[in-house]
């Protein structure tokens, strides 16, 4: 039962994709497929979850070959919890792409791209071996490109051009530390690593190994100094598109990190995580002033996805279990809100036709319950009570006196603060001020106006749920942390399966 449920999440999106491609004259039927391919991810996405949290990770040696030899397939309530938050954004977007996404890009292959994205999504966070994440890297790599240069118009072209560039370095980067470090110690099995990297007499080598995996992964993850990439290119595909990679891409990059910098890189912290640390710090002030500059919707919740990777680095960097527990706490609420927030400025999009904030105005009046629905996530990012980005932020905050680092903690402070006036900014320019004098009207009806606004209503009310219970994320994001700390329960699930 074990191995079926952790060959479903990378399965399901692989037999979508394949029936979308056998029905590829047809749209309806990719649509319906497209829907229930989401669909059951999700629920093997929960299934999974309950497992997880029930038993203690789970591991599969695919072929039957044992560890470290043969492709391993191992989850944690870290890895259950990110598969379950894919399958969540998944559905989303799902539903949301029925009422976005033209018939043009359908007739390119949107769908089954889609679910191929998704595969290599759960793929990456469900391998246990150091090469196969590359594998996975790679498979949502081209999926990504294409679908972010789908259309082929000029800003679609010129964003892909520096998204495909900055990940094609940053996975030579990733394959160049791949093979220094099996030459090192001769495995790539993340648990066979984790046990035999402590024998390795040379810690100068074993640093210098992780800040390459360092460097490989704070690109994919849009750390700084290496993140410009990324406003440059999520706000130029369609919403749909965005809101996905918003949601998904680069906690991939963070869930790397979080898992080679907590399983295999823990030889010297002081160097290591204290380097993460400072990185997160010029990662969330650049990401807010980077934000705050804009006057384009997606634009600025791109420099914001920037920001918020800090906060989640910052969890890292300090490495208790408390800091652990936030920074997967804050991954979670990130990935909702994040990606509602794209969906919302699709729908401000079709209702006046830009996400120029000069060109937009007046939707309080005239829609107060887009305003409402944008004011939920908006303020969750800022970190107001009750929404779960309060909470998000406390819990690092505590962790971060805690730790006596009191530097990080102020930055993440202000960081907050700048980060609620940028959301004020959209609100006032796009909502309260009058609308302006060149603006179009447009409504949105009937079937189109339930596929766009219903996944935006679902996620929002998620995100008051976990403001107003939090134990509902934080005791699995707690016991994720544990599992972080205490990897002895994950090596002897990967170790001592013989399939």
């Amino acid at each position: 039962m074990s191995g079926i449920l952790l060959v479903l999440p990378i399965l399901v999106p692989l037999v979508t994709a394949s029936g979308c491609l056998v029905a590829w004259r047809y749209r309806s039927i990719q649509r319906a497929l497209s829907l229930v391919g989401a669909a059951v991810l999700l629920a093997a996405a929960g299934m999974l979850l309950w497992q997880v949290d029930r038993g203690g990770p789970i591991a599969v040696q695919v072929g039957g070959w044992p560890a470290p030899f043969g492709i391993t397939l191992v989850a944690d309530m870290l890895s259950a919890i990110m598969v379950v938050l894919a399958g969540i954004v998944g559905m989303a977007v799902a539903i949301y792409s029925l009422g976005d996404i033209g018939r043009r890009r359908e007739s390119l292959g949107y769908f089954p791209l889609f679910q191929v994205l998704m595969m290599g999504v759960c793929g990456a966070f469900l391998t246990g071996d150091i090469f196969n994440l590359y594998v996975w890297f790679e498979v949502m790599l081209m999926a990504s490109f294409t679908l972010m240069a789908m259309g082929a118009q000029k800003a679609q072209l010129q964003g892909a051009i520096k998204y495909v560039t900055l990940n094609l370095l940053s996975s030579a980067i990733f394959l160049a530390a791949i093979g220094i470090l099996y030459g090192l110690v001769g495995t790539l099995n993340m648990a066979d690593l984790a046990t035999k990297l402590r024998n390795v007499p040379e810690p100068g080598i074993i640093n210098a190994v992780a800040a390459l995996f360092l460097v490989a992964f704070g690109i994919k993850a849009a750390a700084f100094p290496l993140f410009f990439w990324l406003p440059a290119s999520y706000p130029t595909p369609p919403v749909a598109v965005s809101a996905l990679f918003a949601g998904l891409l680069t906690k991939v990059g963070v869930y790397a990190l979080l898992r080679v910098f907590s399983l295999i890189f823990i030889q010297n912290l002081s160097v290591t995580h204290g380097l993460i640390l400072a990185i997160a710090s010029f990662t969330m002030v650049f990401g807010v002033l980077g934000a705050y500059a804009q006057n384009e919707i997606r634009r600025i919740l791109s420099f914001h996805i920037v920001s918020q990777i800090g906060y989640m680095l910052m969890g890292l960097g300090l490495f208790t279990r408390l800091a652990l527990a936030g920074a997967i706490f804050y991954i979670a609420h990130h990935i909702l809100v994040k990606t509602n927030l794209f969906l919302i400025s699709g729908i401000i999009h079709r209702l006046r036709g830009s996400f120029t904030l000069a060109q937009l105005g007046g939707l309080y009046r005239t829609h107060p319950w887009l305003a409402l629905l944008f004011l939920v996530p908006a303020l969750s990012l800022a970190g107001l009570p009750p929404l779960s980005g309060f909470f998000a932020k406390l819990i690092l905050i505590q962790a971060g006196l805690e730790a006596g680092m009191y530097t990080v903690v102020a930055v993440a402070l202000i960081v907050g603060l700048l980060t609620l006036l940028s959301m004020l900014k959209i609100w006032n320019e796009a909502f309260w001020k009058q609308a302006a004098a060149n603006s179009h009207e447009h409504e949105i009806t009937g079937r189109q106006r339930f596929l766009v606004l219903g996944p935006a209503i679902v996620l929002a009310g998620m995100t008051i749920c976990i403001g107003l219970w939090p134990s509902l994320l934080l005791d699995p994001s707690m016991k994720a942390a544990e599992q972080l700390l205490d990897t002895s329960a994950y090596i002897k699930a990967v170790m001592g399966v013989r399939s």
